[in-house]
């Protein structure tokens, strides 16, 4: 297990550009961000470069987010549009060595059954997993609680599990965010173990706030045990929002690394 520092939520003290410094400065091994879009994919490489850090991941184009957004993949319509986006986020993938991928899936329209956009989900993620494992990269979806996303399709475990063996392709897999997973269900231990087959990213945050993961309500020493136990040695990643600025609230990093296996040194 390695430790990703998020750089959409986390060091936005400073540019976008000048986070990857402040990460690796912070004793992160990697970097993840929601989209690399509006860089070109030669800098950003440079900057994992200068500053010995690994891409762990990042997400397809979500659509229109300035307009609320939050992914096509779900969206009668939009395969085309899904399509080319994909491809895209392999571009950037191939340059950035990331081997990780986030689809999202959308927002259920007014007026919309959930299970009636299941098929075109599930007919975009076939085509864009295919085109991933051409790449070598594992594609991820990622339930988020409907307190921060309202209307969020993919928002339980118990869907992505199903979504994931109906696909039925070797190369998607879980992204489980902890953070999420505690607001929409709870059990956090219970539900590491269950989907440990599945699991190939992991993030946390304090709950309920999402500021630093050593806040709140959740107990991550004894569930970055649990991971270990079930034999989970990818990235963890810190999506949340300090408190403050940001290298004031990395005190939980160090003292966690001694909690985890192989996770000395950089």
């Amino acid at each position: 297990m390695r430790f990703a520092a998020n750089l959409s939520m986390m060091f936005t003290e400073r540019p976008f550009v000048e986070r990857f410094a402040a990460a690796a400065a912070g004793g992160f091994d990697a970097v993840e961000f929601l989209f690399p879009y509006e860089e070109p994919a030669e800098r950003l490489r440079d900057l994992l470069d200068a500053h010995g850090l690994t891409q762990a991941l990042f997400n397809l184009p979500p659509g229109d987010w300035a307009a609320g957004e939050r992914g096509i993949a779900a969206l009668p319509g939009r395969e085309a549009e899904f399509r080319e986006g994909v491809v895209r986020a392999l571009a950037y993938a191939r340059t950035l060595g990331c081997d990780r991928l986030h689809c999202m899936s959308g927002l259920v329209p007014a007026g919309t059954e959930r299970e009636a956009l299941l098929p075109v989900y599930t007919a975009n993620l076939r085509w864009a997993a295919a085109a991933c494992a051409d790449a070598g990269v594992t594609l991820l979806v990622e339930p988020i609680n409907g307190r921060d996303m309202p209307g969020y399709l993919m928002n339980t475990t118990a869907l992505a599990r199903r979504v994931i063996e109906e696909v039925g392709a070797e190369n998607l897999r879980l992204q489980l965010d902890l953070y999420h997973a505690q607001i929409s269900e709870g059990d956090l231990a219970t539900r590491i173990r269950a989907n440990a087959d599945l699991t190939a990213h992991v993030q946390i945050a304090g709950v309920p706030e999402r500021h630093e993961p050593d806040t709140g309500e959740v107990n991550y020493p004894y569930l970055l045990g649990v991971l270990a136990e079930t034999g989970y040695r990818g990235f963890i990643g810190g999506e949340y929002r300090p408190r403050g600025r940001t290298e004031d609230g990395l005190g939980w990093l160090a003292a966690w690394r001694a909690l985890v296996p192989d996770t000395a040194g950089r």
